[in-house]
Order: C-alpha cells, then structure tokens, then sequence
C-alpha cells in the first residue's frame, strides 16, 4: 500500500468537502484581548479575536499572571510527574480545594484537560461499576463519548434535551440497575441549555446518577461562577459535575467535583489520571487565582451579559441568520462548507477579523456556521466592525437572511 498516497487522498478529499481545518497562527498580545497578529508567512496583521473560548479574558488578567508568575518563581516549571510519583504539589491541593468550594461538593480531582477528565471520569464510573448504563445525550461532547466507549458499560442515547425518550429508557430498566445520566449544561455549538432540574428529578424518581459537563458554563454563569446548576440552585443534586480550567477561566485543565468517596474512586482507578504528568504547578496557581476572582467578582459576567445581547440585537437587525439561545454563545448560520471557510477567510484576509468556521465533523453537514464568543472586552467599536463586516460579505455572497432585515 502507498501510505502517503492514502494520507494524500483522504486529505484532498476534505479539502474538496471544504472541511480541511486550517490552524491560524496567532500572537495574542497581553493586556489588549481580543487584540493579536496573525502571521501567514511572513505577512503580520492585526486581528480581532472573536471566537475564544477565553469567554471572559481571564488569559489577559493580572491576578492570574501574576499568581502564575510567582509560582514559576518559587516553585519552578513541571509538576515533576505523575499526581501518584512525584506530582502533587501544594498548588494542585490548593486548586481542588477551590474547585470542591466553586461547586459546593466535599473534593474535586484536578485532570490536565477537561476532554481527559470526561473521558477518564466517565470511562472509570461506567466500566467499574457492576451492569451500569450509561444514558447520554445525543448532543453529548465527543470526550464524554469517548470515555463511555472506552467503558464497554451498556450504554442508550437519548434524543437532545428529550425528557420524555429519557423517561422511557430509564423505566425499561430495573429500579436496582446501576444508572448514570450523563450530560452538557450549556452545549457548544448550538448553545442551548439542558433541563437540569427535570433530568434530576427523573434520576431521582429511577435511582440513577447524575453526570453533568459544565465546561461551557463554569465562570460564567451563578453568582460565583458556579454554572447553570449554581445558577439554578441545582448543585446537590448533582452526583458530579465536571468542568474546565481552559475556558471562563481562562488557563488550562479539567476536573470533577463529587463526593470525598467518588473523587477517591476515580483517583484510585483512572487510568487518565494515574499515568499522566500533572499540570505545571504554576498552571493550577494561576487557575486557582482565575476561579477566587470570579467567585468574588460578578463584573466580568454582567459585562458579557450585556454584549452578547448587543451583537445578537445587532445580528437580528442586520438580518444575519443565528440561532436564537438563553446562553452567551452565537452560532452565525451559514449552511455550506465551502462558503463557511470562505466567510471566515475573508474576515480574516480583509477585516481583521477571526472567526474560525465551523463545519463537520464538529457539526453535521448542512448547519456549517461561525461560531461567535463576545466577551467583556470586545469594544463597541470592535462590535460595530463585526457587523459591517458581516453585513458587507452576506450581501457579496447572497446569501439568506432572516426576514427582519426587510422590516
């Protein structure tokens, strides 16, 4: 077999589908997000982020550089190893603690990303605990598939947000069969937000557990950045919540909040965490520091608040299609691949802006979009930019609006 012919191949074909993904090369520039260059070559041009997951420019902010700058200066760079070997440094001890307080649980498990937190949390319940089904949302992330795949546990999805097929597939089961419910908060793409307290009512009424990723959520929304749980009062009732270091909070890592006995087990028989270096010890300080601050601070969040609801009035006006969502994420329709790359170079190319498209696999063929972020410090100037932007290309294009536009 010609090996690299087939590499060859596979990728000619992505790139004729228009899904071929092609990685900017950015500099962000510290103190000025949304601000960076781009380098093409040896090309330089200043750009506007607008679709971070930094939701709330936590990355830019001084006390979590500051704490991370003074952990590198006390402690040094590595972990040093694994959590189990040498890893554990009073910088990891520090960040559980906050996380378990964030969440209201008793401990937390510090993992070096949240893709490897679902998948080793998920992957340890399901496997080891005797005849558990896993229910998961259709829309569920691809690690948290992942580590239910990798469980071999019998597993069932149930359609998106649907509390009914989830009733139905919990009442086949024996009320004794070990259950676990596994779902998003707030769901990246489409940005929509599950029906957390009717999904722990079913678990309650069917004995089962509850999983809940809160990666999109954590920071951003409660009254200390808790999560739409927090936000609604949910948190006990939830066996675990996962969440991300790598977004709202603007550094890097995931974890779990659970029960002492939970947090424990996944320790203990995780393979995803035994066998993996640990964070850098200045990573969980600046963490550490990113998650005090928006516990004690609600600014960053109310200012989001506000310009989100600004671009989506703006987009509404302008006739530019989005779907309509009660989270922070706006997903800009465009419905073709090679358009949504198109779009985005642009964008890119011609206005200093950059909004990476989103096609498949991330999300199925025909709903390709722009994924937008706003965050507290977009300006009004950068959002007036966006919007003439977006106005200028749907009309180059010709592309569908919504009927607002001719009010």
């Amino acid at each position: 077999m010609n090996y690299t012919g087939f590499f060859r191949a596979e990728l000619d074909a992505l790139r004729d589908e228009g899904n071929y993904r092609v990685f900017a090369d950015l500099e962000r520039e510290r103190g000025a997000f949304p601000k960076a260059v781009n380098r093409d070559g040896e090309e330089k041009r200043d750009v506007t982020i607008w679709c971070s997951n930094d939701y709330l420019g936590m990355g830019q902010h001084p006390d979590v550089l500051d704490a991370m700058h003074n952990a590198l200066n006390t402690v040094g760079a590595g972990a040093g190893g694994t959590r189990n070997i040498s890893g554990t440094t009073h910088h990891h001890v520090l960040l559980e603690r906050e996380l378990a307080d964030l969440h209201g649980k008793d401990a937390a498990l510090l993992f070096t990303s949240g893709y490897v937190s679902n998948w080793a949390a998920l992957g340890t319940l399901a496997a080891r605990i005797p005849n558990c089904l896993v229910l998961s949302d259709a829309l569920n992330h691809a690690s948290m598939i992942e580590g239910i795949r990798h469980s071999k546990a019998d597993r069932q999805v149930w359609r998106h947000n649907d509390l009914e097929h989830l009733e139905e597939l919990l009442a086949a089961q024996p009320l004794d069969r070990p259950k676990l419910i596994a779902f998003e908060s707030v769901y990246s793409m489409d940005g929509d937000i599950a029906p957390i307290k009717e999904i722990c009512d079913l678990a309650d009424r069917y004995n089962a557990m509850t999983y809940l990723d809160e990666v999109h959520a954590v920071g951003l929304y409660g009254p200390h950045g808790g999560g739409v749980a927090e936000e609604r009062g949910l948190m006990d009732r939830l066996t675990v919540i996962e969440g991300t270091l790598g977004k709202a909070f603007g550094v890097m890592g995931g974890y779990i909040a659970a029960s002492t006995e939970l947090c424990d087990f996944v320790r203990s028989f995780a393979s995803g965490f035994i066998f993996t270096t640990a964070l850098p010890p200045a990573v969980a300080a600046g963490a550490a520091a990113s998650v005090r601050h928006l516990k004690a601070s609600a600014t960053e969040r109310a200012d989001q608040k506000r310009k989100v609801a600004e671009v989506r009035a703006r987009l509404e006006a302008a006739g530019i299609p989005h779907i309509d969502n009660p989270s922070h994420i706006i997903p800009v329709m465009v419905g073709d691949p090679v358009k949504c790359k198109f779009l985005s170079d642009v964008l890119m190319r011609d206005h200093g802006i950059y909004i990476q498209p989103i096609n498949y696999p991330t999300v199925p063929k025909g709903t390709e979009r722009l994924r937008i972020t706003p965050s507290p410090v977009h300006s009004a100037q950068d959002i007036d930019h966006l919007i003439a932007a977006l106005e200028d290309l749907w009309g180059q294009c010709q592309l569908a609006r919504i009927p607002m536009a001719a009010q």
